[in-house]
Formats: C-alpha cells, sequence, structure tokens
C-alpha cells in the first residue's frame, strides 16, 4: 500500500507501511485538517516535538487531500509528516473509519486514534476515541516506559 505523504518540509513523498519499520513510531489518526479539534492535536504534537522524536517518529494520518496536507502544514508550521489516506486505506486497515453521527445524521469518518508501533512495525499501544486535551502527554509517558 503506497500513499502520498507530506515530509516536514511539505515535499510530497510515498509513504508505506515499510516506512513504520526502523523505528518507534506515533501514527495518529485524525479526521479534518484545519478544524478546531485536529489543529489543536497537530499543535500539541508540534509543540512536544522535541519531547517525542528521542523516543519516536511522529506521523498524522487524515482522509484529506496532499494539498490539504500542504497548506495545513504550512499553516500551523507543523514539523511532522502528514499522510493524505484519501481512499482509506490505512483507516480502514487499522479499524478507524467509523459511521459517525452528528445532528441526526449518519456519516463515515475518522475515529480520532493513536498507535504506538514499535522498531519492527508491530502496535505495542493504542487509544481510540481520543480525546484531545492531554493525549500528548499520554503518548510521551507511554513512549517512556520502554
Amino acid at each position: 500500500m503506497i500513499l502520498q505523504a507530506i515530509d516536514k518540509d511539505g515535499k510530497i513523498v510515498e509513504f508505506s507501511e515499510d516506512n513504520l519499520i526502523g523505528s518507534k513510531t506515533v501514527l495518529y489518526f485524525y479526521p479534518k485538517d484545519n478544524t478546531s479539534g485536529c489543529t489543536k492535536e497537530a499543535c500539541d504534537f508540534r509543540d512536544n516535538i522535541n519531547r517525542l522524536l528521542p523516543y519516536a517518529q511522529v506521523i498524522g494520518v487524515s482522509p484529506d487531500s496532499v494539498v490539504s496536507h500542504q497548506n495545513f502544514q504550512k499553516k500551523q508550521n507543523l514539523n511532522f509528516m502528514l499522510v493524505a489516506d484519501v481512499n482509506h486505506e490505512l483507516a480502514l486497515k487499522y479499524g478507524v473509519w467509523k459511521e459517525k453521527s452528528m445532528y441526526g445524521r449518519k456519516y463515515m469518518g475518522i475515529e480520532r486514534s493513536t498507535f504506538i508501533f514499535d522498531n519492527q512495525g508491530k502496535i505495542v499501544k493504542e487509544w481510540r476515541k481520543v480525546k484531545v486535551p492531554g493525549h500528548v502527554d499520554e503518548v510521551l509517558q507511554e513512549l517512556q516506559k520502554a
């Protein structure tokens, strides 16, 4: 499975699950670029990247387009990779593409989730239905345990 990603410099790169092998990785799924909760979460990862990088790389995933990711990354000065999962391949694989409901209307979307992978690409910790406040600290505490 090859997807397009935006690196920390805003350049398009190819991404596959092989990118998760060789170093610990925090892979977090979020619903949509430039929405309040997703911006807060991305900025929390951005602001704590120096605390996280000694333990793991950080990669954000949403169904937004490459262009949307480039704009989001530039606007928020994000310092980690974003993956454009426009066909929901990663979201389906990790079970985060779910039916949601807002104001009685049902639709499909991302369930905010985070996974930590070891350097062999194996999931060692996961969070589902993530609440943004304090989540990056939870991730860091888990990374520091290993």
